[in-house]
This record gives C-alpha cells, sequence and structure tokens, in this order.
C-alpha cells in the first residue's frame, strides 16, 4: 500500500511538474513572439530623385547592419544602394556619374535601349575620382529597370558592397491605368539579396550565397502597407540565388510586369520564380485584411528541382547556406488603414502589346551553356569572355531570334543588353503566363532550351559593344560573357575624311570649355580630359558641345583633352588651363 501510496505521490507531482513546465514552454514561446515581433527593423524605402539631371556619387562607406562593428558598404548617395530615379518616356536624361571609390567602376543601365557608349558595360570604365557623362533619350516602356557595376571581375564584389538602385519608367499608358503609384506608400520598391558576414561583421566578398536576408539592405525587413491594393516592384539583385516566391497564407497575387513593360493583363498565381537580375511587378489586395493583422512575403525555396540556384543543401561552404533549400521570409507585412482614393480592385486589363513573331524573324542564332573553354566555371559555345573579340554581329533593324541551350547541370539567367526581347519557347513546355512580356533576362533550368525574338535597332555602334552573359555575378566575372556589335550599312565614301582640328576657348577657363571644330563635318565621338599627368578626371561620350563643358568642379591647374572623332576614331589632344 505504501508503494502504491508513494507512486500516486509520485505521478501526481510528476504531473504537476509536467503541467507547470508545459504552462512555462507556452509562456516562453508567446514571449519569444513578441522579442521576435521586436527583433523586426522597418524596410529602408530608398530616396526617389525625379527629372533629367542627376547626380550619382558612388561612394565606398560604412553601415550599421550588425550590433558591433559597423560593416564596410558601397552606396550611390547613400549607405548602401541607391536613390530610385523616376524617368519618363520620351525626355532625354542626363547621368552624372561621379566614382569615389577607392577602385574603379562601371554602371550599367540594365535593360535601357540606348547607345553602347553610354551602356556603361565593361568597356566604359570610370576610374577613382572621374566623372562619367551619359545621357540617352528614354525609349523604354513605362516598367522597373535598375542600374549597377559591370566592371569585369569586379561585378560580384561591387554589387555585395551594396553598389546598385531602380530606375523607373513611366508613360501614359501606364500613367492612365487605375494603379498605385505613390512612392513609399502603396507603390514599394523591393531589392531582394542576402549576405554572409565574416566575424568582424563585414560581408564576405566572396561568397556565392548569404545566410541572412537583406530586403532594401535591411535585416529582419518589416512594412506598413494599407489594407487596399498594393504594388511590389520586385528585383533579385543576389550573387546567384533564385527565390520562388509566395506569400506565408498562399494567397493569390497578380503579376502586371516584367522586366521590360506592362502585360496585357493581370496574372493571378500563387508562386513566382525570380532569379538574378529579373524584376516583376506585382499587385497584392490586403483590402480584406484587418488592421494590424500581418503576412510575410515569403521565399519558398525548400524542394526545388535539382539545379535551382539556392536549392543546394549545404549550409556552409562556397556553394552551402543557412538560407539553402529552406523556406524563408523575405518581408514581414503589417496591415495599417487604407489611405484617401485607394486603389481597391484589381484591374482587368492593362495595355495591349505587339510582339514579334517568327514570321518576322530575319535571323537566328543559337548559343550553348558549356563548361569548358577560357571560363570558370561556365562559358557560352566553350569560349570566354576576351576583352576585344567580338563574339556577335548584328545588323541594325534585324528581328532576331536567339535560341539558348542550357545543357549543364545547372541553372543560369541569360540577360542582354540593349533590348527587351519576348520569349517565344521552352523546351520543357510552354512559356509560364507571368512571363508572357517584355524581358531582358530569362531563366534556362538545367537541361532546357529558350527562345526569343528580339529587335536590334535604333543605335549602331562598330567600336563599342552590348554584352550578353548569365546574370550571376560569379558566372560573369569567371567568363560566362559574350559582346556584339550593331552595325548599320557602311554606305559608300568617295570624299576624305575630313581634319579633326579645334580650338579651347576660353583658355584659361573658370567654369565652361568650349570646343570651336574647324570643319563642321566633323562630329565628336568622345572627349576625355585627363590631369596633365594623365589621370582621367571626365569622360563624355558623344557629348553635346553646344553649351560647352562644365568644369566647374575641376580644381585649378593644367589638363588635356583628348578628342575622339566618329568617322577615324583617331585621338586629338589639346591642353587648357582650369582657373
Amino acid at each position: 500500500m505504501l508503494a502504491i501510496s508513494n507512486a500516486k505521490v509520485c505521478a501526481s507531482r510528476n504531473s504537476s511538474k509536467l503541467s507547470f513546465f508545459f504552462i512555462l514552454l507556452l509562456t516562453l514561446l508567446s514571449s519569444t513572439s513578441d522579442l521576435w515581433a521586436q527583433d523586426y527593423n522597418t524596410l529602408h524605402i530608398p530616396a526617389a530623385l525625379y527629372g533629367t539631371n542627376f547626380n550619382l556619387t558612388i561612394i565606398d562607406t560604412f553601415k550599421q547592419i550588425l550590433s558591433g562593428n559597423q560593416t564596410i558598404t558601397g552606396g550611390i548617395n547613400d549607405d548602401f544602394w541607391g536613390p530610385t530615379i523616376f524617368v519618363n518616356k520620351g525626355d532625354t536624361v542626363h547621368m552624372n556619374v561621379l566614382n569615389k571609390l577607392n577602385d574603379s567602376t562601371t554602371i550599367h543601365w540594365h535593360g535601357m535601349h540606348l547607345p553602347a557608349v553610354m551602356d556603361g558595360g565593361p568597356h566604359q570604365i570610370i576610374p577613382p575620382g572621374t566623372l562619367w557623362q551619359p545621357y540617352w533619350k528614354i525609349t523604354n516602356n513605362a516598367a522597373t529597370y535598375w542600374y549597377h557595376p559591370h566592371l569585369h571581375q569586379m561585378t560580384q564584389a561591387q554589387i555585395i558592397k551594396g553598389v546598385g538602385g531602380f530606375l523607373i519608367v513611366r508613360d501614359t499608358e501606364e500613367a492612365a491605368l487605375p494603379l498605385p503609384r505613390t512612392y513609399g506608400i502603396d507603390d514599394i520598391p523591393l531589392v531582394l539579396t542576402s549576405r554572409r558576414y565574416l566575424s568582424n561583421n563585414q560581408f564576405d566578398l566572396t561568397n556565392i550565397y548569404g545566410d541572412y536576408m537583406l530586403t532594401n539592405g535591411t535585416p529582419n525587413a518589416q512594412v506598413s502597407l494599407p489594407a487596399q491594393v498594393v504594388r511590389l516592384r520586385i528585383l533579385n539583385a543576389e550573387v546567384e540565388r533564385g527565390y520562388d516566391l509566395g506569400f506565408s497564407d498562399n494567397r493569390t497575387f497578380y503579376v502586371i510586369a516584367n522586366d521590360g513593360g506592362l502585360l496585357d493583363a493581370p496574372v493571378a498565381v500563387t508562386r513566382l520564380k525570380l532569379l538574378v537580375g529579373e524584376r516583376v511587378e506585382i499587385l497584392v489586395d490586403l483590402s480584406k485584411n484587418s488592421a494590424g493583422s500581418s503576412v510575410n512575403l515569403q521565399a519558398f525555396n525548400g524542394g526545388q528541382p535539382f539545379g535551382f540556384p539556392g536549392g543546394e543543401p549545404a549550409t556552409s561552404g562556397n556553394l552551402g547556406s543557412l538560407l539553402n533549400n529552406t523556406t524563408f521570409t523575405v518581408l514581414h507585412v503589417i496591415v495599417a488603414a487604407p489611405t484617401s482614393g485607394a486603389i481597391t480592385s484589381i484591374p482587368k486589363t492593362l495595355v495591349k502589346n505587339t510582339y514579334w513573331t517568327d514570321a518576322d524573324v530575319t535571323n537566328s542564332r543559337t548559343i550553348t551553356v558549356t563548361d569548358q573553354g577560357p571560363g570558370t566555371p561556365f562559358t557560352f559555345d566553350h569560349v570566354g569572355f576576351v576583352f576585344n573579340t567580338i563574339n556577335k554581329t548584328v545588323p541594325l533593324g534585324a528581328i532576331e531570334k536567339w535560341t539558348i541551350t542550357n545543357n549543364n547541370t545547372f541553372g543560369h539567367a541569360f540577360h542582354i543588353h540593349d533590348v527587351e526581347f519576348k520569349v517565344v519557347s521552352r523546351s520543357s513546355g510552354s512559356v509560364a503566363n507571368y512571363e508572357q512580356g517584355w524581358k531582358d533576362v530569362v531563366y534556362l533550368p538545367k537541361s532546357e532550351s529558350v527562345s526569343f525574338i528580339a529587335k536590334f535597332d535604333d543605335y549602331s555602334d562598330a567600336i563599342h559593344p552590348y554584352m550578353y552573359h548569365c546574370h550571376f555575378a560569379d558566372h560573369e566575372d569567371g567568363g560566362m560573357m559574350g559582346q556584339f556589335v550593331v552595325e548599320g550599312s557602311a554606305g559608300v565614301k568617295n570624299a576624305p575624311l575630313p581634319e579633326v582640328s579645334y580650338t579651347l576657348f576660353p583658355n584659361p577657363a573658370l567654369k565652361k570649355l568650349f570646343i570651336q571644330l574647324e570643319d563642321p563635318r566633323v562630329v565628336v565621338y568622345y572627349i576625355t580630359i585627363t590631369t596633365i599627368n594623365g589621370r582621367t578626371v571626365m569622360m563624355l561620350p558623344q557629348p553635346d558641345l553646344s553649351n560647352g563643358i562644365d568644369i566647374s568642379m575641376l580644381p585649378s591647374g593644367s589638363y588635356i583633352v583628348k578628342l575622339m572623332d566618329k568617322e577615324s576614331k583617331q585621338i586629338t589632344i589639346r591642353k587648357f588651363i582650369k582657373e
């Protein structure tokens, strides 16, 4: 009896202990949940710039991302990432890009249709302390584009540091639609990326996959969005990771735009794959959510097919990451009260696009992803990038069909400069409805071929090439990149080339320097201004000389003007003094 009695007492005590620990566990979980909620950080919204003249200063800087040491970063007018530039279709925009990094760089206007000499590829190198002044007429449709470094073998490191920014084009067709467009309120830019940190809180510049999410440079990002239809402009700016995006409650959302413009009509989805360099605009209906409720935008990257970038099982090493093959939160959304004049419904139609078809094609090309040749680890057609080798020559005005075949066991993201294209086929089946619009990046899963059609119009240049490449920064830096020139008809030139002779005035000059060409037939292709010791300080591609060259930012001293004319491509040198 005593043994039984003692057993009952022990059981009673154990039951009490279990109850106590159960209650304690619930309390801790509740407290932990509260702590997690407090760990969210307010999403950074990049500054907005409007107009036709933009000053962009690329800088080495610091950012307090983790507790403890600040992280060395790079930015444009800021400590990570850069301003969102808003431009209007039809305007001519002027970019004043000042490189204050300790390294050379370039700035590529990703998705823009513009002259090759303004494109910002590996050939338009901006040395430290140099001002680069490209300009072009905006002919792109309304969409979300971006700008980023493209310096060969340095792209990965500079993108990881945070150099880049959004470039948003607006036009009259988009403006006429009932869409959210109040920047930072119901129209939100999201740049998705991740980082691995060294023990001193510095970015690991060599790692392919980051361990921790950064959204707009914000760790554990949280944003308050109104209970109405909101617009998210999403960019994958990773080194290599893809995202399979969706919401934690599996809600339906609507794709309204691809890389290069609006779709004909919104496409309803619950999941959306977004590879490096791709952009997408989505509408999310929060009107049925109560104020104070929350939902997470997530990457459903667990269980992806073999070859999906970021689906590898490893948690460490160069191909490993704590985020690999998992579902993780990209953005925590708290629903707030609706705004006045809120958009509360999804439009049925958007714009009417006209796409080229096989009947329009004037030439076809094939490119194969390979893993041999002078490139690491991948190449195109067994040939790695060579700086002075032109891989393709495209006639001006050609409508071409390119078929990219990936026989490798790993996926890639193919990007081409200058043009937007229409994806017309995939060997694995039909093209997804959500990628039926204009694009400049396309996902190449393993063992798949993709065909697209593009027109190469407006700009020809036999000297400066455009690029095509895998947009994985490590693959690009390793040589998975080719280049093409667009050539116009040469014509018959019986007349001798004009003599390139000019004078500089006033000389000495204080604010403006003017160039007087002796022969008005001479067309200036490029002007470079250097110090007397040869250090480049200004780069002016195809400059408009009618209003002179603004030299007010130069310190007093002696300088050299190097003028290249368009016809002969010869360089003629003159000296001037800056007062």
